[in-house]
This record gives structure tokens, sequence and C-alpha cells, in this order.
């Protein structure tokens, strides 16, 4: 008989914790992503990506940790603000197929919102193979009638994961988490992208409404003091270093 396999694979993620751990706590090493996250902003570097074709605007360390979430959550709903070129909802849609063709929800969807849906993005996203599994409501993600719209629609799904990365001001995200973190299911989480503003220096973006005191990481510490729902999960964003997103995955506990 073959030994179990189990405590072997159980050493192995618990040393994992142990080192990612001990990462988190080296803040020489989290400056040095931060200062490596400032030399390439001025490369667009987040801009040179694409996830089966569209461009996704995402650190390949932020995807492989949403590839991550999707697969351990196994939502049968995704809710992302800010759609851009699609290339989140057809990474987030291509996972859901993924999910289902190993026995997950099989009708899962992906339901993108943004305030303007430029019509050669529709036309691409529509238009693709994974187009079956995503919805598109073009609107503020703050406005009363699209937060009503959003929940009528949700309304039927029962693991909810949230994605926010739409207008990355402080009074913006704050408004996202306060209509949309009661839909997200326990145990699952909202990631809320681009905290990492606040760790980059004063002025980097002359041409944005958001920056160092205003941005998402502001609004994600101001709506925690009275959320006790939700918890920072630091072994994600201190796992992968190169974030977009540092304290930005929440996830729900009770």
């Amino acid at each position: 008989m073959k030994p179990d396999p189990e405590p072997a694979v159980t050493e192995f993620e618990a040393r994992n914790r142990r080192i990612i751990d001990r990462m988190g706590k080296d803040k020489a090493l989290h400056k040095s992503s931060f200062d490596w996250i400032a030399q390439t902003a001025s490369y667009e570097y987040v801009y040179h990506f694409k996830w089966l074709g569209r461009p996704i605007i995402q650190y390949p360390q932020d995807i492989l940790a949403m590839q991550e979430l999707i697969w351990l959550i196994q939502p049968d709903l995704i809710i992302e603000t800010g759609i851009a070129h699609g290339g989140s909802l057809i990474f987030s849609a291509s996972m859901l197929e993924l999910n289902a063709a190993c026995g997950g929800p099989q009708d899962a969807k992906v339901l993108g919102i943004d305030i303007d849906i430029r019509d050669h993005n529709r036309a691409a996203i529509e238009s693709h193979p994974m187009a079956s599994r995503i919805e598109m409501f073009e609107g503020s993600s703050i406005d009363p009638d699209m937060v009503t719209r959003v929940h009528d629609f949700a309304k039927d799904y029962s693991r909810i994961l949230v994605f926010l990365d739409s207008m990355h001001t402080h009074d913006h995200v704050l408004a996202e988490l306060e209509a949309y973190t009661n839909l997200v299911s326990v145990g699952s989480y909202c990631c809320v992208f681009d905290t990492a503003i606040e760790d980059i220096k004063l002025n980097s973006f002359p041409n944005r409404p958001w920056d160092v005191g205003n941005n998402p990481k502001t609004a994600v510490h101001e709506w925690l003091k009275s959320n006790s729902h939700f918890e920072i999960d630091e072994a994600i964003h201190n796992k992968l270093l190169i974030t977009v997103a540092p304290d930005g995955y929440l996830k729900r506990v009770k």
C-alpha cells in the first residue's frame, strides 16, 4: 500500500505559510517591491499583458492570486467594477469555465460594470468564446439605481466574489465597498485593486484624481474601522510581494 501523501502536502503548505509570514515581516524586501513598482510605472508595465487576446491591465502576480481565489471559492457569480478592454472579464469567465469542467458551478457568471463601455470593447467581449458567461451593465457603479440593479441580478446566486477596479479615488471606492460587500459570501473575498497608490511617492499620477492620501487603500482602512465582517488577508500580498493590491484582498469572515 502506498503511504498517504496528505502529511507531506500538509507539511509543505505549513512550511510555505511560515516562510510567507517571514517575508511579510521583512521591511527591506517590501520596500524593494514597492521601489520596483514605482520604477516600472513610467513604462506602463501593467498594460503589457493580455488574457486570451484581451488586455487585462493587471500584474501577472495578481492574476495568479485571482486564479487561486476563484478555484478555492468556486463562485457562481463574480462581480467586477471596471471593464476597460475586457481582459479581466474574459479571465474570470475562463476560470469559471475551467471550474465547471472540473465539476464546479455549471452556470456561473461574471457581471461587469463600467460607466463607459466603449463600442469596440463591447464588440470584442461579446464576440469572444467566453462571452456566454459574461453580463455587462453600463453606468456608474455607485449610482443607487445601478446598485439596486446589481443586487437584483445577484439575488439568485449563493457564492459571490467581488473585484473592485474602477475609479480609484477614496470616496468612490468607499462607496463601492458600502454598496457591494454585503453581497460577498462568507469565506469569499472582496478584492480592492490599486491600493498600491498609497505606497508610491506623492504626485505620481498628475493626470488622475487619485494620489497618496486619496486612493483605494485609504478607503479600505476607513471602511474596515466600522466593519468587522471582513479582514485583510495579509498572506496574499505577503507572498505576492509585487502586487497592485497590498491590503486589498479582503476576506469575509462572518
